[in-house]
């Protein structure tokens, strides 16, 4: 497989799966349209991704009948193609991105709108070492907590935490690969990076933060909005 270096034209586009229900959150409707520090969630995200000016569109995935980019217009393409997984809404979004002119040369970002905390400079990073890799990676995390497998609700065994990583988001591959991968992997994984995995290939890890976690349990809110605030002062 070619690297980058021979496609120098390859663009970036962003892809925000964003048809979740967010049912562990306990939030009334959409977690991703829940207020933090005082705009809805997805509105941070989108402002990070936009903020990064190597990425030529970004795309977000709403459920059919989602009603809140119509009250709250977005310079991103959004369409209503959202799916039952993660992964279909992510293929139904990939589609969208080639009918828009994207090509499967050139390369998707798909970032969860719930992890909201993610910045440019993480982004840039991401892209800076991805773009010259024959398959893509993703940000993740080395795990820095002991690990424990459960069995009945007790301690079962203690793994060895060394070659262990948590997944982040943004993931980054050639849009045609990904396309591929989603296919053969099918509508339960739960990453785009496990999906290209079942193709044989290996996603690269890069660095991204602790700060970059995903917005998951009523928790979560709370501790976002803190450091988005700090980050105004």
């Amino acid at each position: 497989m070619a690297t980058s270096d021979s496609k120098p034209n390859s663009r970036f586009y962003a892809l925000v799966p964003c048809a979740g229900t967010g049912s562990r959150a306990g939030t009334p409707g959409p977690k991703q349209y829940e207020r933090i520090a005082g705009q809805p969630m997805v509105w941070h995200t989108l402002a990070a991704l936009q903020a990064v000016k190597r990425i030529s569109r970004t795309l977000v995935v709403v459920a059919p009948g989602d009603g809140f980019f119509e009250r709250n217009p977005t310079s991103a393409l959004v369409v209503p193609c959202g799916g039952a997984t993660r992964a279909s809404s992510v293929s139904n979004g990939l589609y969208e991105l080639t009918r828009a002119g994207a090509t499967d040369t050139d390369w998707v970002l798909v970032h969860d709108a719930a992890r909201c905390l993610i910045t440019p400079a993480l982004i840039d990073s991401l892209i800076d070492a991805c773009a010259g890799d024959e398959v893509g990676g993703l940000l993740a995390q080395k795990l820095p907590d002991t690990l424990k497998r459960e069995a009945g609700g007790r301690v079962a065994e203690t793994l060895d935490r060394e070659d262990k990583w948590l997944a982040q988001t943004p993931q980054m591959f050639r849009i045609g690969l990904l396309m591929q991968a989603l296919e053969k992997a099918g509508g339960q994984v739960t990453d785009e990076a496990t999906a290209v995995e079942s193709l044989g290939l290996q996603p690269l890890l890069v660095q991204g933060g602790t700060q970059n976690f995903k917005v998951t349990y009523p928790d979560d809110f709370a501790l976002a909005e803190a450091v988005l605030k700090a980050r105004t002062r």
